[in-house]
């Protein structure tokens, strides 16, 4: 009689397959505490530690999940399994082929780690926070208190502005002044305020060079360094122009503008109006 044969199956091939399964689920939390301890020792971020050891859990799993199968059903060859998986891992890839893209996007921006949970970046339109970094997505808190999410592989394919990447990042402020004033002691006042103010860095120490010349006024650029943090600059932005200005006003240092105002005389302005006309038009 043709028909469906079962490989055979008996109590004791059961219960050793659930102890060697058992087993391996007790290796996985084991072997995920060792690359976690192991990663966060060679200095890697908190998602990269706990991705890759989430990954090291999941294939210890896995191999003890195929032994336990072969014990179990001893006709079964771990060859026929991997067999069956890879046909599995080819349908799943063609049909999941987006997901498994950001998934491996994912693995190497975290093997990468060039930027980590808290780390403000910028990625095409979006800039903030980072809050949360996953297998397929990366989540980012904006400036103004939204949350985006972004594909892995929009971040490993497009180019990503880390401003924290390093500990102070420096900030350039335009600033005009009357092209009569003294510009050597424009640039001297201007740079004596900016070191007094707290949030600017002392080193590199801040600058005040002349760029520009306009029509009547000479761009000054305020060049300072301050911490790297959106909230830093911002202060630091906001406190020179405050003091610069301060500091002009009490030096008589004038800012100027490019923009000459023509006050036209009363003949102009009747002219202008339309009833009077210039001689011979």
């Amino acid at each position: 009689m043709n028909g469906l044969e079962l490989p055979p199956v008996t109590w004791q091939g059961v219960s050793i397959g659930l102890t060697v399964l058992l087993c391996g689920l007790l290796v996985s939390l084991l072997v995920r505490a060792v690359v976690r301890a192991l990663m966060r020792w060679r200095g890697r971020g908190e998602s990269a530690s706990a991705v890759f050891s989430r990954l090291a859990g999941w294939l210890v799993v896995l191999l003890s999940l195929l032994a336990s199968l072969t014990i179990v059903f001893p006709s079964v060859r771990p060859v026929d399994v991997l067999g069956g998986v890879g046909v599995v891992s080819i349908a799943a890839g063609i049909a999941f082929q987006t997901v498994l893209g950001n998934m491996f996007a994912g693995i190497v921006l975290l093997a990468r780690d060039r930027y980590r949970l808290r780390d403000q970046i910028a990625v095409a339109e979006h800039r903030g926070t980072i809050v949360a970094m996953g297998l397929t997505s990366t989540a980012l808190r904006t400036f103004d208190g939204r949350l985006v999410l972004i594909p892995n592989s929009v971040l490993h394919s497009q180019v990503v502005t880390v401003q924290t990447g390093f500990e102070q990042v420096r900030t350039s402020v335009m600033m005009d002044v009357d092209d009569a004033v003294d510009l050597r002691r424009a640039c001297r006042v201007a740079t004596e305020a900016m070191g007094a103010i707290p949030s600017v860095a002392e080193e590199p120490a801040p600058q005040a060079l002349l760029t520009e010349v306009g029509t009547t006024t000479v761009r000054i650029e305020l060049r300072f360094w301050s911490g790297a943090t959106q909230l830093e600059t911002r202060a630091a932005t906001h406190e020179v122009i405050a003091e610069v200005l301060a500091a002009f006003g009490e030096q008589q240092v004038a800012t100027g503008s490019d923009v000459v105002v023509i006050e036209p005389g009363d003949r102009f302005e009747r002219v202008l109006s339309g009833p009077d006309r210039l001689p011979g038009r």
